[in-house]
């Protein structure tokens, strides 16, 4: 059975809270190079997946830049076993079943709002920052075929480096998916020349 989200009263600022406080405890700096244009819709946010903070680093640019109301797609099993979650705006997706089907409604019906932005992971599992590339699962496109309203379509990289500080820096890209096709790979191919265009633009930091 599908977990929808929740927004605890105190569970949900508290959670928006923390990832700042726990970012600025642990990061020795944050740079967010912003390529984003508030349109006053519903966000679809795809991240890059490397690391549990990936979630943090989401709410953290929600907080930042986006400002909507965060919902965020987790394994059910996950999402059992840290029930906080699901009260900060977390919901379940099973895979390999019939529920995933109930899981992109869910998904789409959140969508419907412009208060509300969604994060996804596309490529559905945690792999290394060091990928050259990411391959996206079929349920971004799934997703976006049930969703009649405009979207802003919002693609995230999460990078970390030391270079030559003792605390590693946090380097967060985003820039909006400005095409109209919806189809798995040309989110992909777009998704993957920005994600190397910023592994790029990083490594020129090392220069400096």
């Amino acid at each position: 059975m599908l977990l929808k989200a929740k927004h605890h009263f105190l569970i949900y600022p508290f959670f928006r809270f923390y990832a700042g406080w726990i970012i600025r405890r642990h990061f020795g700096k944050v740079e967010l190079q912003n390529e984003f244009c508030d349109r006053n819709l519903p966000v679809l946010l795809l991240a890059n997946h490397f690391s549990w903070w990936d979630g943090f680093f989401a709410m953290y640019l929600n907080v930042s830049i986006l400002k909507r109301k965060f919902h965020f797609m987790m394994l059910e099993e996950q999402l059992k076993k840290f029930s906080f979650f699901n009260k900060a705006g977390g919901y379940s997706v099973r895979k390999k079943s019939r529920s995933v089907i109930e899981s992109i409604d869910y998904t789409a019906e959140i969508l419907r709002s412009q208060q509300n932005m969604v994060l996804l992971f596309p490529q559905g599992k945690i792999e290394s920052v060091y990928t050259e590339s990411i391959k996206f699962e079929a349920g971004i496109e799934r997703i976006l075929g049930k969703v009649k309203n405009e979207v802003q379509i919002v693609f995230m990289v999460n990078l970390i480096d030391y270079f030559s500080n003792r605390k590693p820096g946090l380097y967060i890209y985003i820039s909006e998916f400005q095409k109209t096709n919806f189809e798995l790979k040309t989110i992909q191919e777009a998704y993957n020349v920005f994600y190397n265009r910023c592994i790029a633009e990083n490594n020129l930091k090392s220069e400096t």
